[in-house]
């Protein structure tokens, strides 16, 4: 459990968005793009894991562990946090995610699908993409590239956010939920075996997400105790 006033989320929350920030405008200022350099992919990877990051910070305040004790804070640092990561609107997102919780992998869950991997994957945007997300995406798209390289726009502010999305779906929502779960399993998910590097590259812990929807008072950052 995560004490009251427990400053510790807020320090992840202002290194993620950091991170994410300065690399960010490294990447569309300073670097160079060349293909045959491996750097271009390492960033492209390294972007994606920081934008997954941003939404996995405002998915803890979701839980009211990004700033425990201070309401208003921990609602700021989830709308910030989701603002970045593609325009995503938290006070949409939040009562959507309780509702997960509430009726896991059932007809009333919003993430849950009962179909093919591709149906799945499409029913996952469709309830979390809007037409002014997509609005907004496009006018930033169009107001980065008049100040940067097309290919930096492309490669580091637009994939890597592509990207995030299906490490947020697979990891975090099918491969934890697919398929059938013991009757005796009362969160209908899966988990990670132990490997907590893994676990956080994959998706900051949620791999393991039986435990999470055990104890979802628990950030990210300590859901490897669990384990």
């Amino acid at each position: 459990m995560v004490s009251r006033k427990d400053s510790r989320g807020i320090v992840m929350a202002a290194a993620i968005v950091a991170c994410w920030l300065g690399l960010l405008v490294y990447l569309l200022s300073v670097f160079a793009v060349d293909f045959a350099n491996p750097l271009t992919y390492l960033f492209i990877l390294l972007q994606t894991h920081l934008y997954t990051g941003l939404f996995i910070t405002a998915h803890d305040a979701m839980h009211g562990v990004a700033a425990p004790g201070r309401p208003a804070l921990n609602k700021s640092i989830g709308t910030a946090t989701a603002l970045l990561f593609a325009f995503n609107w938290y006070p949409r997102l939040l009562p959507r995610h309780h509702q997960h919780h509430r009726h896991v992998a059932t007809n009333l869950d919003p993430d849950y699908h009962g179909g093919s991997f591709v149906a799945w994957y499409f029913s996952f945007l469709k309830q979390y993409i809007t037409w002014w997300q997509l609005l907004l995406m496009a006018v930033s798209f169009n107001v980065l590239r008049l100040y940067f390289p097309l290919e930096n726009v492309i490669l580091f502010w637009m994939l890597p956010a592509i990207l995030a999305t299906f490490q947020l779906f697979y990891f975090g929502t099918y491969q934890p939920h697919h398929g059938e779960h013991a009757p005796g399993n009362k969160h209908k998910s899966t988990t990670l075996a132990t490997n907590h590097l893994w676990a956080f590259l994959s998706c900051y812990f949620f791999g393991y997400h039986y435990e999470h929807h055990d104890k979802p008072y628990l950030p990210w950052w300590q859901l490897y105790k669990t384990k």
